[in-house]
């Protein structure tokens, strides 16, 4: 949680709690053998579910990262999170130590973009639109 709080700047929404018992083992106990976990919530602001759930494992020994995924893999493979200042947030995240996964910053379909990823491996792609009245998925039409 501190990642996405001190780093990223998100708000924590719902701080750390513990679900354990028989609605947790009821809900995803097929998954996981143990389904005890500490779970908080992240974002933005406290008026939608424009959310993050982080959670941690607690009697289930999940190692340090992700398991390898190629970002072309199907199915969901990073996280875009929209800035106004797309120069200023890579400096301030660089200045944390986030590790970027491309070089510079892209101009493609009237927005523009950089990529990095988070202490245990979860691809983020920053996005500057150049059209802010309107929604990301329009920025490039008339």
């Amino acid at each position: 949680m501190a990642f996405y709080r001190d780093v990223l700047g998100l708000r924590v929404l719902s701080p750390p709690y513990v679900m354990a018992g028989n609605a947790i083992r009821g809900d995803m106990g097929e998954l996981v053998s143990d389904p005890t976990m500490k779970a908080a919530i992240v974002g933005f602001d406290d008026d939608g579910d424009r959310v993050l759930e982080v959670i941690e494992y607690v009697n289930v020994d999940g190692g340090d990262r992700r398991a390898a995924a190629a970002l072309t893999d199907h199915g969901i493979s990073h996280v875009a999170l929209i800035c106004e200042d797309l120069d200023a947030t890579r400096a301030e995240l660089e200045s944390k130590g986030v590790r970027f996964l491309v070089s510079g910053i892209a101009d493609v379909a009237r927005v523009r973009t950089t990529w990095f990823v988070d202490p245990w491996g979860v691809v983020f792609i920053l996005v500057e639109k150049s059209r802010p009245e309107r929604p990301y998925f329009a920025q490039s039409g008339a």
